[in-house]
């Protein structure tokens, strides 16, 4: 069994890399295209294929409602399922599909990434497109959050954590013959040890996410706040700390506040809310109060247009992209 998962950057050449390295070692090559041509045309229809290609999002829908709800699946899952199937007869190179993580656990598997400078990455854009570096630049931009944004919405994994791969290879200053003789040379050293990427320090973190996932937030807004926090590596508590704010006669607190989050490494509470900056009066009077009272704490207030501003670009409660 052999099994090779190859992540890449727009531009960054690894769409070449994998179909020569397919054919040099003799994979079947599985990549986005072939999944849509291939295998989601037996569970979806011409709408919900449509949709595929144009919503990472589609693939959390799930693709038999009527069934019991432990026997439903998502396209995702479908997905997963026929991979996995894939790799028990055949050896397979896979190109995305978030399959560095849905065989992190495989010892047989090795995951690589493919990388270069936004320098090189534009020049290639100009070189096959004929675009202008600032086009090039945000074509980029767009397509890179787009491969994060599906690994994340699907797996809950940042693609750009690093232990999820065992090389991340730097296409500047490599050719496409040196960067296939470095793979290829772990390839061939990996049959002699198998073992799967993964770790108990791994499992510990994923059970810490798992338990941040599942925390019970007062409010949908929140979830999703923490969902950003989490995809930049932001550590962050929960409600953490009530500051009281005002006393009656006898000194028993009448008014207190608590921020909705605490980011620890910036020092800095989070107020969130999804009123419109005039709804906010008494909420813009305790943080006023707050910072009278207790100035040397760091509070911000993330208003309403600024989380759906920061919800779109993450397309967090959106169903296109």
């Amino acid at each position: 069994m052999q099994i090779i998962t190859i992540s890449r950057q727009t531009a960054s050449g690894g769409e070449e890399i994998a179909e020569e390295l397919s054919n040099r070692l003799g994979l079947k090559l599985i990549d986005r295209q072939y999944v849509l041509k291939n295998w989601l045309p037996e569970v979806a229809d011409e709408h919900q294929l449509h949709m595929l290609k144009q919503s990472s999002k589609f693939y959390t829908k799930v693709i038999n409602p009527d069934d019991e709800t432990d026997e439903q699946i998502s396209f995702a899952d479908y997905i997963a399922q026929r991979l996995k199937k894939e790799a028990e007869s055949k050896n397979i190179l896979i190109l995305g599909l978030g399959s560095q993580i849905i065989f992190e656990n495989n010892p047989y598997a090795l995951h690589f990434k493919i990388v270069a400078s936004e320098k090189y990455r534009c020049q290639q854009l100009k070189e096959i497109y004929g675009l202008h570096p600032d086009e090039a630049a945000r074509e980029l931009e767009l397509a890179d959050r787009k491969h994060r944004r599906y690994v994340w919405r699907i797996h809950n994994h940042d693609w750009e954590e690093t232990t999820l791969y065992h090389l991340t290879l730097n296409r500047d200053g490599l050719s496409l013959e040196e960067s296939l003789s470095i793979i290829m040379n772990i390839a061939d050293l990996k049959k002699e040890n198998p073992q799967p990427l993964n770790n108990e320090v791994k499992e510990a973190e994923e059970k810490e996410i798992e338990s941040e996932s599942q925390r019970n937030f007062g409010h949908e807004s929140e979830k999703e706040f923490a969902k950003i926090l989490d995809m930049h590596h932001i550590k962050w508590e929960y409600e953490p700390s009530e500051f009281p704010l005002e006393w009656d006669p006898e000194g028993n607190v009448i008014m207190a506040f608590r921020p909705d989050f605490y980011l620890t490494e910036h020092d800095t509470y989070v107020e969130l809310t999804t009123m419109k900056r005039k709804y906010t009066t008494e909420k813009n009077k305790k943080v006023r109060l707050l910072q009278e009272l207790y100035p040397d704490i760091k509070v911000k207030i993330v208003y309403k247009k600024d989380f759906e501003q920061l919800a779109e670009k993450f397309e967090l409660n959106r169903g296109e992209e």
